[in-house]
């Protein structure tokens, strides 16, 4: 509804097609701008306290809106800016948003939890214009703002009666853009993470011709009129809100990945049919299944990200997969929009088919995680680091050692074994990692990591996951010596300068 009175407010104030395209502009580009920021506040800040920050903001700017309209006072220029307000609020409010999930609902609901998410929001995306035009005829675009402004304060009551678990942390916060560098390293060495983001890339930058070129296509091939391409619009939403109901029964009865294999074929097909075929019942019947495989495909997705990620960089991961994901979209749109001028609209829309068919076969490898047993929640077995000094916090860098005893038969598992271990240490805060052999003594082998800091290597023991744990004792298993292997700390020292004397 705010989209549409917004719209139709700007065509009202101003005959300026660039003033009506740059309200959609401040809506959805600060999610892009801000996508990784509002992941990081999601993981440092409390989530519930960030949740009621960012819609107390909506709502002030959207009551202020309608405010204005009704009064009479709005302009093109105060509308872009209330517009910009509110999507910078739903751009810091998205990633907490979806990283509460797994905090309100078990493991294995955390699938279903999100494609009832999308489900919701496909059927609002079909309603929502609909009854924001019916609103707009009958009372005009300020009651539709104070009415969206309306619709924060049920969702406020509802956060602030939410009793959140606590986080059990006694270190001080992470500072921002710390925890920025922490998040990007932990997506660039956690192999499920990436996996899930690859396929992202590979669905949507082909998806993304659907939704680009359909305006064009309703224009050009159906002959429709704007009522008719909101017709087509609304059997997509249909068809995602039809594809929720029975995605449930699919995942028990199928794996994930045959489920995206399934969902990128019956897309590629609604692109071929929309493109060759111009039986408006024929389309809007392809747009079904295009709108199910969407949200099969977008909620697969989503839910591997919410799973495969502890709490404490979840909202970060969150913040990169939707980074990717509208990424995605805007640089797909401007792809096959520049190929549809080139080649035509059917050749276009079946191109970005062969794409997307070409795209699943060459990332078929990276398979979607099935994490639905795995444990991610702290373990908090590593013993504090011993230390005959009490550092500064902030003082590092830290040099971590690990001295283990391998018989030589088992050299090459071993180092398997520490492969794993690598992007384990590297995602968990390491800035570098090493594995070494004694040339005097082969059965001797050290492994170093590098932290930031005093306080990072802290972190990193609050970080360490059931999960992690396993991986910790399937190492510790090559270990042939008496005792545990050895751990050291060893903290940068800073050298003095020429001259320089203490005493």
């Amino acid at each position: 509804m705010q989209g549409t009175a917004s719209a139709w407010l700007m065509t009202s104030l101003t005959s300026s097609t660039l003033m009506v395209a740059l309200v959609q502009t401040s809506t959805t580009l600060p999610v892009f701008l801000l996508a990784l920021p509002a992941g990081v506040f999601a993981d440092v800040f409390n989530r519930r306290r960030l949740l009621l920050f960012t819609q107390s903001w909506m709502l002030t700017a959207a009551a202020a809106l309608g405010w204005l309209t009704l009064s009479g006072l709005t302009t093109p220029w105060l509308l872009l800016i209330l517009t910009l307000l509110l999507g910078l609020g739903a751009a810091i409010n998205a990633p907490s948003w979806q990283a509460i999930v797994p905090e309100l609902v078990s493991p294995p609901e955390i699938p279903s939890a999100v494609a009832l998410n999308s489900v919701g929001f496909n059927a609002s995306r079909a309603i929502g214009p609909a009854l924001g035009g019916l609103v707009l005829g009958a009372f005009g675009a300020g009651v539709a703002f104070l009415m969206n402004a309306a619709s924060f304060l049920g969702v406020m009551a509802v956060i602030f009666l939410w009793r959140q678990a606590p986080r059990e942390s006694s270190l001080p916060t992470e500072h921002i853009i710390g925890a920025t560098r922490t998040g990007i390293r932990y997506v660039r060495h956690d192999p499920a993470l990436r996996a899930v983001l690859i396929r992202v890339v590979s669905f949507i930058t082909c998806a993304s011709a659907l939704m680009a070129l359909l305006p064009l296509v309703a224009r050009k091939e159906l002959g429709l009129s704007s009522e008719g391409y909101g017709y087509l619009l609304a059997f997509f939403g249909a068809g995602a809100v039809a594809g929720g109901v029975v995605l449930q029964g699919l995942r028990r009865k199928s794996s994930a990945d045959l489920l995206i294999a399934l969902g990128t074929l019956v897309f590629a097909a609604a692109l071929i049919v929309v493109a060759y075929v111009h039986i408006f019942a024929v389309v809007c019947t392809a747009l079904v299944g295009a709108g199910a495989a969407w949200l099969a495909l977008i909620s697969s997705f989503n839910s591997s990200v919410q799973t495969v990620v502890p709490s404490w960089v979840r909202g970060r991961a969150l913040s990169m997969y939707m980074l990717v994901l509208f990424g995605g979209i805007a640089a797909g749109s401007a792809v096959w929009g520049t190929a549809a001028a080139f080649l035509g609209l059917p050749l276009a829309l079946a191109a970005a088919a062969a794409t997307l068919l070409l795209g699943f076969a060459a990332t078929a490898a990276y398979h979607l995680p099935d994490v639905t047993t795995l444990d991610l929640s702290p373990s908090m077995h590593w013993p504090a680091p011993a230390a005959a000094i009490q550092p500064h916090p902030e003082k590092g860098p830290v040099l971590v050692m690990i001295e283990y005893l391998i018989d030589p038969a088992q050299a090459h598992p071993f180092k398997l074994a520490m492969k794993k271990m690598r992007s384990f240490r590297l995602r968990e805060g390491a800035m570098r990692w090493r594995l070494f052999v004694d040339a005097a003594e082969p059965r001797r082998y050290l492994e170093t990591f590098m932290l930031e800091s005093w306080i990072e290597h802290l972190r990193q023991h609050e970080r360490v996951t059931v999960a992690d744990r396993e991986l910790e004792k399937t190492v510790h298993a090559f270990h042939t010596g008496p005792e545990p292997p050895v751990v050291s700390h060893f903290l940068g020292e800073t050298l003095p300068k020429e001259g320089e004397h203490r005493t």
